[in-house]
């Protein structure tokens, strides 16, 4: 039942470090456009930029925890 939840669970036992640079190369490039955009999405709504940076960071992670597909766009 926690697979469900969690998928995570199922396919980090198989993860190895192939794996690993492909996602880092990745999450460098998506860091690279996602954390201006968080911020100036921040600042157009007239809140502080850091909110921008919560709103960029904290759905990644989520998803990397609880998602189930591998190609998906998220973020603010």
């Amino acid at each position: 039942m926690m697979r469900s939840y969690f998928p995570i669970l199922e396919w980090i036992q198989e993860y190895n470090k192939t794996l690993f640079k492909g996602d880092l190369s990745a999450g460098i490039t998506v860091a690279v456009m996602l954390i201006p955009q968080g911020m100036a999405y921040a600042m157009i709504a007239g809140l502080p930029p850091v909110y921008g940076l919560y709103a960029a960071i904290f759905p990644q992670l989520i998803y990397a925890i609880m998602g189930s597909s591998r190609q998906l766009a998220v973020g603010p």
